[in-house]
């Protein structure tokens, strides 16, 4: 395993992809037997208090404790920086709010939260020895990231200027986008009515792949979760939206 890390490490990844996960719970050994029975996930302890979840040996995200009860349960994803300071002040001078400023997390790499002009939260990665996912793409990992937004017309000036994954690209990754269109295969952007209800606040979604749907809700909901939004049809597959036992949203998706 320490072999399939350092390679992975050493590939790194480009500016502004989708590079990491983390999930906020209040309970991580809950966590763990939620996500091991769902994705078939392994788990070993990392840095601190962070736990790391494999995929066949391969690091494809992390579990880690909420600081503070009143902090939301939530999946949050990191985009890949080369420069965590530099990218940091280009989101607070396009109008963004810096929530955690980089901060060195061992041998590791530098970590940073923020939020888009409209709230949306994610993380930044300027990755050292751990660049990010070892695997991706396929079965119980990370696939897509979908930023659901008020208004994706007002937000995307602050993608141009701060660009993560192409989110600034008009029609990234809409619903009913062509395959080929920006933003269709990592990551995307869709108004909150599109799915949720109006009040829902903006927020990135996790997706992660699953080779049947509705099998993977029928386990959801026997391990405690719920299905949040029923499966429905976009251009890039099935999409389910549902969230684990704490409360944690994600969504799955059957190409």
């Amino acid at each position: 395993m320490a072999d399939s890390r350092a390679s992975a490490a050493s590939a790194g990844f480009a500016e502004g992809v989708p590079c990491w996960l983390e999930a906020q719970l209040s309970d991580v050994e809950a966590g763990k037997r939620f996500y091991g029975e769902l994705f078939g996930w392994t788990f070993e302890a990392a840095h601190a208090t962070s736990t790391w979840a494999y995929s066949e040996g391969l690091a494809v995200a992390a579990l880690v404790p909420k600081r503070d009860g009143r902090m939301p349960t939530v999946w949050t994803v990191h985009f890949a920086t080369h420069d965590a300071a530099g990218t940091v002040r280009r989101i607070r001078e396009a109008g963004g709010q810096v929530i955690t400023t980089p901060v060195p997390v061992g041998p590791y790499g530098t970590m940073a939260l923020a939020a888009d002009p409209e709230g949306a939260v994610f993380g930044l990665w300027e990755g050292a020895e751990h660049a990010g996912f070892e695997r991706r793409y396929e079965p119980g990992t990370f696939c897509r990231v979908e930023l659901y937004s008020r208004d994706p017309e007002a937000v995307a000036p602050f993608y141009e200027d701060v660009p993560l994954g192409g989110l600034g690209e008009e029609g990234a990754g809409t619903p009913g986008a062509a395959a080929d269109d920006v933003g269709t295969e990592d990551f995307g952007r869709s108004a909150v009515r599109d799915v949720f209800a109006a009040e829902m606040p903006p927020h990135f979604l996790v997706h992660f792949a699953v080779e049947d749907c509705e099998t993977v809700l029928g386990t959801v909901i026997g391990l405690g979760g719920r299905i949040q939004v029923a499966p429905f049809d976009t251009s890039y597959g099935v999409v389910a939206v549902v969230t684990d036992n704490q409360g944690a949203s994600f969504a799955v998706l059957q190409r």
